[in-house]
């Protein structure tokens, strides 16, 4: 298991993310280009090696309910992987977003809890994917839009 030491030396290395010292010597670092609500890519990483990283976008990880993965036992390897991967997934035109959208028109659309749908014009019809699965898929906008709004997800 990496230490805190090195944890913070592979997370410091991405300069996109900042520095956010929070309490009992835990740290933070916020990806400030997000696209989403959503701003910490490493979250609570603790004196004693254990931490964080946003997942809720991807893929082959246990997430907890708040869409995040446990480190503690990460390599230095799996370590920039996952957080390469998280900045990925908030960026603008990530790849997973990407690969969805192509030239489609599109909407994000978010709940309360920060989660995240893509709302996609294609082929005549509205699909709503969360992440890469298709949620749904709709004859019309309007039709899409009730879903979505009877679902508590709200047009960002």
């Amino acid at each position: 298991m990496l230490t805190f030491e090195q944890k913070l030396a592979i997370i410091e290395s991405f300069p996109q993310l900042e520095r956010k010292n929070v309490s009992l010597g835990r740290v933070n670092f916020h990806y400030a280009e997000s696209i989403y609500d959503k701003k910490n890519v490493v979250y609570h990483l603790h004196p004693n090696g254990n931490g964080f990283v946003y997942g809720e976008f991807l893929e082959d990880y246990d997430i907890d309910p708040k869409g995040m993965v446990n480190i503690r036992d990460f390599s230095e390897r799996e370590l920039k992987t996952i957080i390469e991967q998280s900045i990925e997934s908030l960026s603008a035109n990530s790849t997973i977003d990407s690969a969805i959208i192509e030239d489609n028109e599109e909407e994000r659309w978010i709940n309360s809890e920060n989660h995240t749908l893509l709302l996609v014009h294609e082929d005549e019809m509205w699909n709503v994917y969360a992440g890469l699965n298709l949620d749904g898929t709709f004859l019309s906008y309007n039709e899409a839009k009730q879903y979505l709004e009877e679902e508590g997800f709200r047009k960002r």
